[in-house]
């Protein structure tokens, strides 16, 4: 009984590192959108994304190694990851970095996974796992973007780096459409075999 009550409370805690760092992660977001969209900073708002992404690195890398998952954990990360695929793109489109029928695919594909939501929800469930090739389809993706933006100048390197950008951007389209093909099939398989749970 007093494992679980201590489980319950390392569960139920707010104030952790990997939150404050999720916290900070959710700020980068609106830096980065004034850089690139207001203040025209270009170099800073590579730095920034270089910097978000070390973040969330680190949340992960804390909380493993000094047990420092929590409920709020679970559910923040994960929003915070969804909502820098949402503003990212979106920003490269104003811009008029990438074009808008890849934001819309990237979009659609969030916007389709959401739907899903209620069938698990009604299962008992609040998420799947997160596949490797979905984890692997999002590094390409948050890879892609700093190097399309540091290959906006004009000379020989930022060629060769907007080019390795653009084929990790393509890479990591592929593999986040494919990690959707699977979530869908993991749903399906879930709704098959799974009871409703009651009052869902």
């Amino acid at each position: 009984m007093t494992v679980g009550s201590s489980s319950d409370r390392v569960q139920d805690r707010v104030l952790t590192v990997p939150n404050v760092i999720s916290v900070a992660r959710l700020g980068l977001i609106g830096l980065f959108l004034y850089l690139l969209l207001i203040a025209r900073a270009d170099g800073p708002a590579v730095a920034t994304l270089m910097l978000s992404g070390a973040s969330d690195w680190a949340d992960g890398k804390v909380a493993r190694l000094f047990n420092q998952y929590s409920t709020l954990g679970a559910l923040l990360d994960p929003a915070i990851d969804r909502l820098y695929m949402l503003a990212i793109p979106v920003a490269f489109g104003v811009r008029g970095l990438v074009p808008w029928w890849i934001i819309g695919v990237l979009l659609a594909r969030d916007l389709l996974l959401a739907t899903t939501l209620p069938a698990l929800r009604s299962r008992g469930l609040t998420a799947l796992p997160v596949t490797y090739v979905g984890k692997a389809g999002t590094f390409a993706l948050m890879s892609a973007f700093p190097l399309i933006l540091l290959g906006q100048w004009d000379n020989l390197a930022s060629r060769v780096v907007l080019s390795a950008g653009w084929g990790f951007l393509i890479w990591g389209l592929g593999m986040y459409l494919w990690a959707f093909v699977l979530y869908l099939i993991q749903v399906t398989l879930v709704v098959r075999r799974m009871p409703k749970v009651s009052g869902g």
